[in-house]
């Protein structure tokens, strides 16, 4: 009689998280780069040693969540703070082999609503000391459709 394991390849990968002890670990310098297209940027905006010019410095740890970071960017852009702004992250990182940058998309907030990433951290996305943070903001009227569910506050 064959036995065959129940456990999926993402739960032996998911590495149990440590929570950070936020009063006594330093906090990281995060660079964000913002649009208010619901595009994130180019990837040539980060070529040869240059940022795109909407950078905001937030000061951080690793267990920061999406929705964390969603309230950090609502208190300096009062127009994001409107319910049913989309707000779509993504991580720029440097490919060494390559000498250019990458982006990876991570996860999706909305201003007002619950949903599946709001508790996703840095940390759980293999975020680096050193990679960018890339959020494409997208207004109420020109949000684009949301995946999953998604409940009022």
């Amino acid at each position: 009689m064959a036995v065959e394991s129940r456990v999926t390849q993402e739960e032996i990968k998911k590495e149990p998280e440590k929570p950070v002890d936020r009063e006594k670990t330093c906090p990281l310098l995060l660079r964000v780069f913002t649009t208010n297209n619901g595009r994130h940027h180019r990837m040539d905006e980060f070529a040869r040693g240059n940022v795109p010019s909407s950078e905001l410095q937030i000061y951080t740890w690793m267990d920061a969540t999406l929705k964390e970071l969603t309230s950090l960017v609502k208190e300096v852009y009062p127009e994001a703070r409107k319910k049913g702004t989309h707000f779509g992250f993504a991580i720029v990182y440097p490919d060494p082999k390559r000498q250019m940058y990458r982006v990876k998309e991570i996860g999706n907030t909305v201003s007002g609503r619950k949903g599946a990433d709001d508790s996703m951290t840095l940390q759980s996305q293999r975020f680096q000391i050193g990679d960018y943070l890339d959020i494409a903001i997208t207004p109420p009227n020109r949000a684009p459709p949301i995946q999953g569910r998604m409940r009022p506050y």
